[in-house]
């Protein structure tokens, strides 16, 4: 006898059978609690946040966001129009930023201890029986600060994560940038790896974006000139953000960049139009 299809699930959980998703995927009971949702904001453009985020915002009971010291982040501000009056906030201020090198252990001491504490805090918050939406730009689980909540929560209470439209595709959609087509290999790479590691990643992919510019801007024009790729290199700052920019990265005259920026390399060669096109269409 065939199934009959089940109505989608809403955010709001039946606390009489309160369940969660673990690292793994496995379903279990768990005691009744607030809920955890992850909520990606996508790239900077407050239009790209999904349905499903802005609802979740509507539900929850504590809105948690990363940010530096003094500073709501970006995450919040792409959220700003949907923050309910009264909504208790939870700002989560890193201790550091760049300040100290990430593979210093000062840096990794305190970080650790900071997402634990973090952690702490929104737990807090479900034990009292409160739904919170921690933001995430882009997708919670694609390089996002989230992720160590998540690790650290999701075993111990319902827990939800809402995928946001994610930095890259956000800023290949606005620079026009056909990326990958066909057998095409992208490649996914974080400018903050070292030069030589970087370079042979370069060397092996037809297609790549690199995250995570800022300051590593000059090793990144480097190791796409080793790898015959800078000519094709889009560099995008703040992408589909209202003070974005973009321009080849050749054409830049310096090195200068946020950290919220990235690096284009798009595949598909012999597109129609490109200078190395056969005037085959794929």
């Amino acid at each position: 006898m065939g199934h009959r299809a089940r109505p989608p699930r809403r955010l709001g959980h039946d606390r009489s059978r309160p369940q969660f998703t673990g690292e793994a995927g496995s379903v279990s009971a768990l005691p009744a609690s607030g809920r955890l949702i992850g909520v990606g904001t996508g790239p900077g453009d407050p239009e790209l946040l999904t349905l499903k985020a802005v609802r979740a915002l509507g539900d929850a009971d504590v809105v948690a966001h990363f940010a530096k010291r003094n500073a709501n982040g970006n995450a919040r501000a792409i959220v700003a129009a949907h923050m309910k009056p009264g909504m208790t906030e939870l700002p989560l201020h890193y201790p550091v930023t760049t300040e100290i090198a990430k593979d210093h252990a000062d840096y990794k001491a305190q970080i650790l201890a900071f997402y634990e504490a973090s952690a702490a805090k929104v737990a807090a918050h479900l034990e009292a029986g409160r739904t919170v939406a921690v933001l995430s730009e882009g997708d919670p689980l694609f390089y996002g600060s989230y992720m160590h909540l998540h690790v650290r929560l999701a075993h111990r209470f319902p827990t939800e994560v809402i995928p946001g439209v994610t930095a890259m595709s956000g800023c290949w959609s606005t620079t026009g940038q056909p990326i990958v087509q066909g057998d095409d290999v992208l490649t996914v790479l974080p400018g903050t790896m070292p030069e030589a590691e970087l370079t042979r990643r370069l060397e092996d992919t037809d297609a790549a974006v690199i995250m995570k510019v800022g300051r590593n801007l000059p090793k990144i024009r480097r190791a796409l000139a080793a790898t015959a790729k800078l000519e094709r290199a889009v560099y995008v700052e703040r992408g589909t953000m209202a003070n974005g920019a973009s321009t080849r990265l050749a054409d830049k005259a310096d090195d200068n960049a946020p950290y919220f920026s990235i690096v284009l390399v798009a595949g598909w060669l012999d597109r129609p139009g490109s200078a190395s096109a056969s005037g085959a269409v794929l």
